[in-house]
């Protein structure tokens, strides 16, 4: 859940025309990452994003992980991300035209490549907003391309590129071991050049980004599982207006989101769950943000050595105005995963705290705690537990 309404309207407008007076029909400018759009499935468009200005740090136009560094705040992100033209072409999923492979150059290439663009004529000026991909600019028709540089390609990455017996979960998790984020995965992922030879395709940047998000998570899960389990613990932090409280608890892996609309009258929550037999089914409640958060308690936990049951609440504010992405949702996660920790003793202080870190957002937790599946199985565990050695010494 995520909200779709935009109430910096006046700044987004003065951008647009800021922009509109660069546009052109043919240019050479940085390609930072491609961009496959969903509608229209099997044929997809492909688009190739490059900022129409010239600028020394063009690969800031695509760098969630960074702008969460800088605290960049969300007016300049969509003055970056509104500067970007996504140059396009429509294609199969299966087939590979020559533009998709410069796409794919692009996407494998950890620095912008330089290309000379032509478009069949001036794109108008928009800007696109996003739930779960950071906002596009304007877009074009793109008649040619061509390389005027060489793509910057890691040795790791030719390795998965040119292997043919590489499983596509196999390669990400590897290149995410070895130092790739998530956002560089996902270009490679949704251009098609990894997994089986026979059975590469492309892949919509939208579903990319879970899919990229769910892979590395549960690899990390089959990590962590023999590791020490975690203690009770409290941890709360966030980013452009999203916060999370992240509690733990000692046990088999289990993991629960609940994502709270604050601050907007009555409140509305979604909420999705897992124990440690994993999920069946995508989780269609709180959708990409499920498994972008559960990625950023995932690498605490593995930071950690430890393993255990994790509840997040997500306080959703009217600072978060505009979306942008589930990458807000993802570096909302992983500040709060990585505030110090506050100790506590006992499930009910946790929930205790919880409760009153709530009330800063106006927020009565207990008729929404009361639906938590993980919290029903703790005290029904417990219960079980204290039935099963009664009359006996422990």
């Amino acid at each position: 859940m995520q909200p779709v309404h935009v109430t910096n309207r006046e700044h987004i407008y003065k951008q647009l025309f800021r922009v509109k007076s660069a546009l052109k029909e043919h240019f050479q400018g940085d390609v930072v990452a491609p961009f496959v759009g969903r509608i229209g499935y099997p044929h997809l468009n492909i688009g190739m994003l490059a900022p129409v200005v010239s600028e020394q740090e063009s690969w800031l136009h695509d760098a969630p992980c960074e702008w969460a560094a800088r605290e960049i705040p969300s007016a300049t992100i969509i003055d970056l991300r509104s500067e970007l033209l996504n140059s396009r072409f429509k294609a199969h999923i299966k087939a590979k035209p020559r533009l998709l492979e410069l796409a794919r150059e692009a996407a494998m290439s950890h620095k912008p490549t330089e290309m000379e663009i032509k478009l069949k004529s001036v794109p108008k000026m928009s800007i696109s907003l996003h739930q779960f991909s950071a906002p596009t600019g304007p877009k074009g028709d793109l008649l040619h391309a061509a390389l005027t540089s060489n793509p910057t390609v890691s040795s790791k990455v030719e390795r998965v590129v040119d292997g043919n017996d590489w499983k596509a979960a196999d390669a990400i998790t590897y290149l995410y071991g070895n130092g790739f984020d998530e956002t560089f995965l996902t270009r490679l992922l949704s251009v098609g050049t990894v997994g089986l030879k026979t059975e590469r395709k492309l892949v919509p940047t939208r579903w990319s980004i879970t899919a990229t998000d769910d892979i590395i998570g549960k690899q990390i899960i089959d990590e962590i599982a023999d590791h020490d389990e975690c203690g009770y613990t409290v941890r709360f932090g966030g980013h452009l207006g999203n916060y999370f409280l992240v509690l733990t608890f000692p046990g088999p892996w289990s993991y629960e989101l609940f994502e709270l609309m604050v601050g907007r009258g009555q409140l509305e929550y979604s909420t999705d769950h897992e124990f440690h037999q994993g999920r069946k089914r995508y989780a269609d409640e709180t959708a990409g943000g499920y498994y972008a958060s559960r990625l950023a308690v995932l690498e605490m936990l593995k930071e950690q050595r430890e393993r255990g049951r994790v509840l997040c609440l997500r306080f959703i504010t009217p600072e978060y105005d505009t979306p942008l992405g589930v990458w807000v949702v993802r570096e909302a996660a992983r500040k709060a995963t990585r505030a110090a920790p506050i100790a506590m003793d006992s499930l009910q202080h946790c929930i205790v705290y919880a409760k009153t870190t709530a009330q800063q957002f106006d927020v009565d937790l207990d008729p929404l705690l009361s639906q938590s599946k993980l919290l029903t199985y703790l005290k029904t565990q417990r219960t079980l537990s204290a039935f099963a050695f009664r009359g006996q010494q422990i």
